[in-house]
């Protein structure tokens, strides 16, 4: 991959573009981590933001914040990894979800996940549950006055 290039995060629209944000979180959710193909779409995907990453103009990460502030279904491919995408698209969601003046972002984190999230101002509340037969804890980062 080219260092110089950069990766684009944009909104993703719902309807037009399902296809390409399911392919992505089915690479890593359902391929890669073992969750039920019938667990990935659900109701919030048509009232969420979508956002999109490409790398030189093809699909590599996809995120989405639903309306109550709740951040989710954070995705991005394995061979994107280590390259800020992830980084890029939580600082967009968490951007959105202060530009709607929610109070706080809640999400829910796979445990190798925490210290991503720790490092992007999140912290951990609640026990540990399971999501789609996956350990999560619950992690919330203010956003007021921040």
């Amino acid at each position: 991959m080219d260092a110089s290039v950069k990766p684009v995060i944009r909104v993703a629209d719902w309807q037009a573009e399902r296809e390409i944000l399911y392919r992505l979180r089915e690479t890593v959710f359902v391929h890669e981590q073992g969750v039920p193909a019938a667990l990935e779409i659900d109701e919030f995907d048509p009232r969420s933001l979508h956002l999109l990453a490409e790398y030189a103009g093809q699909p590599v990460g996809t995120g989405r914040l639903l309306e109550d502030g709740h951040i989710g279904r954070l995705a991005v491919l394995r061979e994107y990894r280590g390259r800020g995408i992830g980084k890029a698209l939580l600082d967009a969601l968490v951007r959105e979800a202060v530009r709607r003046d929610f109070a706080e972002a809640v999400l829910s984190a796979q445990l190798h996940a925490i210290p991503f999230y720790e490092r992007a101002g999140f912290a951990v509340c609640g026990p540990e549950f399971l999501d789609a037969g996956i350990v999560h804890r619950e992690m919330r980062r203010p956003l007021k006055n921040a």
